[in-house]
């Protein structure tokens, strides 16, 4: 019991500091264009460190479930390019959910229970019947905030394992059309650039994308119930 009184404290303390020192500046679009010249300099003179340190502070947020996870998810394409940003990305923001919920599961059940339990019921019936493929939905065709489905998720009986590769399975594509328009905006040098072929695209993906993973979704569940 002491063991999880210390650890609750220490998240609560880490998610203080986070307002307290106003740390959620940096995980808007503002803050990613004024410090994107400097975070370049960082990254072309310790590459390692600069995607080690951009990774961690990925998980901790996610981990934590404060706000800004989408910011860092442009910033990552913007950063680092589509390749390498959508790797960090991919893993850093699987691997965050995964330790939000472990920590929902066995630290935070009764208070997570209390505040969703309604909506919990729901996720509850889906997992039992659907198993990995419930969660497969959710992350593709998100009918949950991103952090909620992670907190509640673990109060169901899925395995972590599970929860993980599904996840990570599931984040991909729309992870890849976040980190795509993050590269876009990383090549931004004036007003004039937001009119560009390429940006326009990706944010038409930005919003098309729902709309198709949806519909890809409705016709394998419909195959499924054929089968």
């Amino acid at each position: 019991m002491k063991k999880k009184v210390s650890i609750v404290v220490v998240i609560a303390m880490a998610i203080i500091a986070f307002f307290v020192f106003d740390l959620q500046q940096w995980l808007t679009l503002e803050g990613l264009n004024a410090g994107q010249a400097q975070f370049e300099a960082w990254l072309n003179e310790h590459p390692v460190l600069v995607s080690a340190a951009y990774f961690g502070i990925y998980v901790i947020v996610t981990a934590l479930s404060l706000p800004g996870a989408t910011i860092m998810t442009l910033a990552g394409g913007a950063l680092f390019g589509l390749a390498w940003g959508l790797l960090l990305v991919s893993f850093a923001s699987t691997l965050g959910a995964t330790l939000a919920f472990l920590v929902a599961r066995y630290l935070l059940k009764d208070a997570v229970q209390a505040r969703f339990g309604e909506r919990l019921s729901a996720i509850n019936r889906g997992v039992e019947e659907e198993g990995g493929f419930y969660l497969f939905t959710l992350r593709l065709v998100p009918a949950f905030p991103f952090f909620l489905i992670n907190l509640l998720m673990g109060l169901t009986p899925i395995k972590a394992w599970t929860f993980y590769w599904v996840s990570q399975l599931g984040m991909l594509a729309g992870t890849l059309v976040y980190v795509n328009a993050g590269t876009q905006l990383g090549q931004l040098e004036s007003l004039s650039g937001i009119l560009s072929p390429s940006l326009l695209i990706s944010f038409t993906l930005l919003g098309l994308f729902p709309l198709v993973a949806k519909k890809a979704m409705t016709l394998i569940r419909a195959r499924r119930a054929a089968g």
